[in-house]
């Protein structure tokens, strides 16, 4: 048995268990934190110390080379804007609708509300596919606008289901409360039911952030104009077209003379990553109630 510090007085032991779930959680923790270090070392080496292999966890042949290749690009810091001014909307309206989507079916006196709620969890099954989608998105005019990258993904319907349960969870006596009071169903959703339901609210806005700011393939089929490119669609450009530079230069000239896709790349996801991680510390106490208390019927 090992002892631990003391805590209110008491000294606590620490069981053989628990320095197994230390250990653990310390293996598992190591091997999520080594390939971000990798990416780290990766974007700060140098083309020979890539094409020899000699990266690590620890740059070799310190360079910010491929950073500033992202960055000379004048495009880069608009495409940035426009991407965080893009996810922001995006939080905001796919909330909108989770949430007006989420409140009506907690009430039970909403009619036909087993069928509607059925409906939509049909959807998380079985859709039309990735063509019809997209004649879709192209008979309803949304090709090369900002609507195509926010209405067809606008609402998850597991999200909207965790929403649901924590409303649900509430105590029906503050509602019965204001209703008496003569607050209307929107008064009491605005003045009471979503401030108590912020932890989820943070949790599952992190969830629309996320997926929009990462996402790829909807921009690859509905965007073609630059201007309206998110960020994950520039690096992509950006990628590929220094992969054909390497691909013509074959192995002629200098090594040193371009950049390797793999620094690049490496360097193109810590651009992305960066702004999510800023942000997640800020909503990470709200997580874990947000997620806990949303998923379990209580």
């Amino acid at each position: 048995m090992v002892r631990m510090a003391i805590n209110r007085g008491k000294i606590k032991k620490m069981t053989v268990a628990d320095i197994a779930i230390i250990v653990f959680i310390a293996a598992l923790s190591f091997t999520c934190i080594v390939p971000f270090l990798y990416m780290i070392a990766l974007s700060f080496s140098s083309n020979e110390a890539i094409i020899s292999q000699k990266v690590g966890l620890w740059p070799v042949d310190f360079t910010a080379e491929t950073y500033k290749t992202i960055l000379s690009d004048m495009d880069m810091l608009y495409t940035l804007g426009y991407s965080i001014v893009l996810t922001i909307f995006y939080t905001l309206v796919c909330m909108f609708l989770t949430i007006c989507a989420a409140y009506p079916l907690t009430k039970k006196r909403l009619k036909g509300r087993s069928f509607i709620l059925t409906a939509l969890v049909f959807t998380m099954y079985f859709s039309g596919g990735l063509i019809p989608s997209y004649i879709l998105v192209k008979n309803l005019g949304m090709m090369n606008s900002v609507w195509s990258l926010v209405l067809p993904g606008a609402m998850s319907v597991f999200n909207m289901i965790i929403l649901k349960t924590f409303f649900s969870n509430l105590p029906e006596s503050l509602e019965e409360s204001a209703a008496i009071d003569g607050c209307s169903d929107l008064g009491i959703l605005i003045k009471i039911v979503l401030p108590l339901s912020l932890p989820s609210i943070a949790t599952l806005s992190l969830f629309y952030a996320v997926d929009r700011w990462n996402g790829f393939q909807d921009a690859l089929f509905y965007i073609t104009k630059k201007e309206l490119y998110p960020m994950q669609m520039k690096l992509y450009q950006i990628i590929s077209a220094n992969q054909q530079l390497d691909s013509q230069q074959g192995g002629e000239g200098s090594v040193g003379s371009y950049i390797v896709p793999e620094s690049l790349k490496a360097a193109s996801v810590m651009f992305t990553t960066i702004p999510i991680l800023l942000i997640y510390p800020k909503l990470q106490k709200y997580f874990v109630d947000g997620v806990m208390t949303g998923a379990i019927k209580g």
